[in-house]
């Protein structure tokens, strides 16, 4: 009798879920590189805005994400699992941020990207939540923070490692701690004190994501540092920032699905070796 190889292990329709999941991951869709090309001949002009400029940039880009968590932390309603994700409503309220926020410039960026990243994490939760997750976990709430930290392989991204386990590997120590400091002192406490940075194992998960989060932003400030492109393109970009993280979130917690099913090990030596080319 031949003896079944790993992923004979796994169903076709679960193998062309990783399958799809891989391509989604390790290819930046065309909307999103559209971003990054709008981004990309002023990009490296960031640098040369003033200190207080950039570090304004950094602070809205670690607010932003401190306010996600804290909002994430008060949950969706559990009854909705079973239901699809809403990723139009999000989308949406996205828009409409960005179109206003585009309006006014740079000047519009801060309250811009505080609106919008705290839907875009409603929405990735919203994601997890289909997929079977309890969004009454910590570790899921923690997997939803890493969804910012997830960019894809593309030419637009090459200076960090973003292949989508090494990223996990990379963030996986601190997401350890975070998630014990918020069962150890409760997410009141962690509500509480997030925003002053006392927080401290939560507080350096997020650093960590926002230093590849800030990527991404970096595309979307230079795209929106222009007043005629920003007010004409605000409410596009935002559309095409939150598809984006949308597509990251659904590969993600398709993936995080399988593994409870199957195995991490089995799942993540299934991705890793799949040959993309077969991929349709």
């Amino acid at each position: 009798m031949t003896q079944l190889t790993k992923t004979d292990k796994i169903s076709l329709e679960d193998l062309a879920l990783i399958k799809k999941s891989r391509k989604d991951l390790d290819e930046i869709s065309f909307l999103m590189r559209a971003l990054n090309t709008i981004g990309t001949p002023i990009d490296s002009g960031l640098e040369l805005l003033p200190k207080n400029l950039q570090n304004k940039v950094s602070d809205t880009i670690q607010k932003a994400l401190q306010l996600a968590v804290k909002a994430n932390l008060k949950t969706l309603k559990p009854e909705k699992r079973s239901l699809p994700s809403s990723n139009l409503t999000y989308k949406l309220a996205t828009g409409i941020s960005g179109a206003t926020g585009g309006f006014f410039g740079v000047a519009g960026f801060t309250a811009d990207l505080l609106f919008s990243t705290k839907f875009m994490m409603r929405s990735i939760m919203d994601i997890a939540r289909s997929q079977g997750e309890d969004v009454h976990s910590i570790n899921t709430q923690l997997a939803c923070l890493q969804v910012f930290a997830l960019g894809g392989t593309s030419e637009h991204d090459d200076e960090l490692d973003t292949s989508y386990y090494a990223t996990r590997a990379a963030l996986h120590t601190t997401m350890n701690q975070a998630s014990a400091y918020i069962a150890e002192n409760g997410t009141k406490k962690i509500i509480e004190t997030i925003t002053a940075q006392t927080a401290a194992p939560v507080a350096k998960l997020i650093n960590q994501v926002a230093a590849r989060f800030s990527v991404q932003v970096g595309e979307k400030f230079a795209a929106q540092a222009i007043p005629v492109l920003g007010a004409a393109a605000g409410a596009s970009i935002n559309v095409l920032f939150i598809s984006h993280f949308q597509k990251m979130a659904t590969a993600h917690f398709t993936l995080r699905r399988l593994e409870r099913k199957y195995s991490k090990a089995l799942i993540q030596e299934t991705y890793e070796n799949l040959n993309l080319n077969q991929i349709a």
